[in-house]
């Protein structure tokens, strides 16, 4: 079921579809390998200026290439993001087995043709697109979440601003007996004095 899938695809991408009427500016192909539309990734139309979507959406992508890494035939699938990065887990998988069992698996995962009626959709194809490769932070290192940040989680609001407020709180505590005597002061003062007589405010207006 997975080979056919594969199988279904080099059909329909090497053998019933046409070559590209515009080609980009690159080195010359040898002409004996048919140029093909990559249709894993954008393609831009020379009459309008504009970027067309891939031809298969990143999720059909990842079905296609589950299907031929199950049946060795990753190597079958134009390039692109995801089959560029399924090929070095599939390299750096294969380095890491004994050579016994590396050699078995490359044997049974042949990409040979047996049958001479089914080498078309096996041929080699130069696939027309350029793959734009997308550079993340700490992707090397294994750790994308947290790249290029200063701490690795925000915080609550509370817990960002809780060293501002200890601060504070120091500052405020440090002077605090001369503030409660300054407040003490400021309303004694105001109080009015009983054995004096009530004076009249500077700006009150008579009644008439």
């Amino acid at each position: 079921m997975a080979a056919r899938a594969v199988k279904r695809f080099r059909i329909r991408e090497v053998i019933t579809a046409k070559a590209p009427s515009v080609l980009p500016p690159a080195a010359p192909s040898l002409s004996h390998v048919p140029r093909r539309t990559n249709p894993f990734v954008p393609q831009l139309n020379a009459k309008t200026g504009k970027w067309a979507p891939p031809k298969y959406s990143l999720r059909q992508q990842a079905d296609l290439i589950k299907k031929a890494r199950k049946t060795g035939m990753l190597d079958l699938l134009p390039p692109s993001m995801k089959t560029n990065k399924a090929r070095e887990r599939l390299a750096v998988a294969q380095a890491a087995q004994p050579v016994i069992k590396t050699q078995v698996i490359t044997g049974e995962t042949s990409s040979t043709p047996t049958n001479p009626k089914d080498a078309g959709w096996q041929r080699p194809v130069e696939w027309v697109g350029k793959v734009r490769e997308r550079k993340v932070a700490g992707a090397e290192i294994g750790n994308r979440l947290y790249a290029g940040r200063k701490r690795m989680f925000k915080g609550h609001k509370w817990e960002r601003l809780a060293e501002k407020r200890a601060i504070r709180r120091n500052m405020l505590l440090r002077d605090m007996p001369k503030r409660i005597a300054r407040y003490k002061q400021y309303y004694r003062r105001r109080r009015p004095n009983p054995l004096k007589p009530a004076g009249t405010p500077k700006n009150a207006k008579l009644p008439f």
